[in-house]
């Protein structure tokens, strides 16, 4: 479980091709000495919960099955791509995001961008069937980042996007037609089901 507050943006070192999927040697600069990481502990890349499988100081690796890069962005990730992190929520830890599982939805394409002010905002397109899980003012993950959406309409969302989540995520480099992971909100899910609309 995590919060959707992105603790660092990390960078791809290295992405190896393995038989049934990929790994991942990824760098988390000024990993704090005191709080290694630790072998199998959940860690959200961009978005998406992977397991740690190896970890030397501040790199670490993981590793992403079929499912997984065909269903987020990390299958189209390249050495040197940054990457937004977030290790999992303690309990009594302050949840300041909304809950976020890492389990990616969906991929969703940026098609429109624009300053306000110091804010940005941002349009996105993804698939139809995905929106009725999105409510204005309700929370969405972008690329693992806690958001407020603030439209929605058949086939698109909008957030606004502040100085400090631009400056300390992927989010503030983004260029027309990138695609992000989306993560909906979990509850929104389950109501639907528990409605039979599924």
């Amino acid at each position: 479980m995590f919060t959707g507050l992105v603790e660092v943006l990390g960078r791809i070192e290295r992405v190896v091709e393995e038989a049934n999927g990929r790994r991942f040697v990824i760098c988390w600069p000024g990993l704090a000495p005191d709080e290694p990481m630790s072998l199998g502990e959940s860690v959200a890349v961009n978005g998406c919960c992977l397991t740690v499988v190896k970890h030397d100081g501040e790199h670490f690796e993981v590793q992403a099955g079929p499912e997984t890069l065909a269903r987020t962005n990390l299958g189209r990730s390249h050495d040197g791509d940054p990457v937004n992190l977030e290790r999992s929520l303690r309990v009594g830890d302050r949840l300041g995001g909304h809950f976020v599982q890492g389990h990616v939805d969906t991929t969703a394409e940026l098609v429109e961008r624009r300053p306000e002010g110091e804010w940005d905002f941002l349009r996105f397109r993804l698939g139809p069937n995905w929106t009725p899980l999105m409510v204005e003012k309700g929370s969405i993950a972008v690329d693992g980042v806690s958001l407020t959406l603030v439209t929605v309409g058949d086939d698109d969302f909008s957030v606004m996007l502040i100085p400090h989540t631009l400056a300390v995520t992927t989010l503030g480099t983004l260029s027309l037609g990138d695609r992000v992971n989306i993560e909906t909100d979990m509850l929104a899910k389950h109501v639907r089901k528990l409605l039979g609309k599924e």
